[in-house]
């Protein structure tokens, strides 16, 4: 069976071979982002996620990478994702919050570093970060529901749920232009010297996701419902920040 990496460097040097193989002249960039790039990557937990840079030549020929991918989706690296310069440029203003991510939490593997030179106007990302906290509002009581209270189903949605909060902190604290920590808890930490939010709440959530607490059934129901508070509780924040004049990042 095929192995998890230890480290995603591991395998930059055969994962660039095949896309080469794959691209051949059409491959511009091939980088790591996520948690493959943060300093709390775990084997076999952390998602490995690259961002493949072609031309339009290359982005019309991605049946030939097939192969390529069923090959180290076997060694846990997510299917890539595969874009042009203008997909990403004109994607910008859409999705301010997962381009800044990208570029803050990147490691350059084959080619140009596209992800160094981007710059985001401050409004449509607060606005990204409102919208997607109110969306994360709903999927949590959705999810609620349909856990039906059971303790396995409320971990779970836990840990994919946190995944996805960590980022928008991270681009809350692009917003008041704070230096992002490099990691999840760190991350934590920062946001609530910025912005009053619990981090000790979201260090027990963090817990769960690691797997490293002991709570019972009852304990999680009840950190559950802080939990969704606490995150109502920070979407009031972001929607009353008044837009303030910061440079592009």
């Amino acid at each position: 069976m095929a192995k998890t990496p230890l480290k995603p460097e591991a395998i930059f040097k055969e994962i660039t071979a095949d896309f080469k193989n794959a691209f051949e002249d059409e491959l511009i960039s091939i980088i790591l982002y996520g948690s493959g790039a943060r300093q709390d990557y775990t084997p076999g937990r952390s998602d490995i996620n690259f961002l493949i840079v072609l031309t339009p030549k290359g982005i019309d020929n991605l049946f030939g990478a097939v192969d390529a991918v069923v090959k180290w989706k076997k060694r846990n690296v997510a299917t890539p994702l595969f874009m042009t310069w203008e997909d990403i440029r004109a994607s910008l203003d859409s999705f301010p919050v997962e381009f800044l991510n990208m570029k803050w939490q990147h490691v350059p593997v084959y080619g140009e570093d596209i992800l160094a030179a981007l710059v985001f106007p401050s409004e449509p990302l607060r606005l990204q970060i409102e919208r997607e906290f109110k969306a994360k509002i709903l999927h949590l009581r959705k999810g609620l529901m349909e856990t039906e209270g059971r303790e396995k189903r409320l971990r779970q949605l836990i840990r994919v749920s946190l995944t996805a909060l960590a980022a928008l902190f991270e681009a809350m604290l692009h917003l008041k232009n704070i230096e992002v920590p490099k990691t999840r808890r760190g991350i934590f930490q920062a946001a609530a010297e910025a912005f009053a939010v619990d981090a000790a709440l979201f260090m027990k959530c963090e817990d769960i996701r690691e797997g490293k607490d002991r709570l019972s059934s009852a304990e999680i129901r009840s950190l559950f419902i802080e939990y969704l508070k606490e995150v109502s509780r920070t979407s009031d924040i972001i929607d009353h920040l008044a837009s303030e004049h910061q440079p592009e990042y």
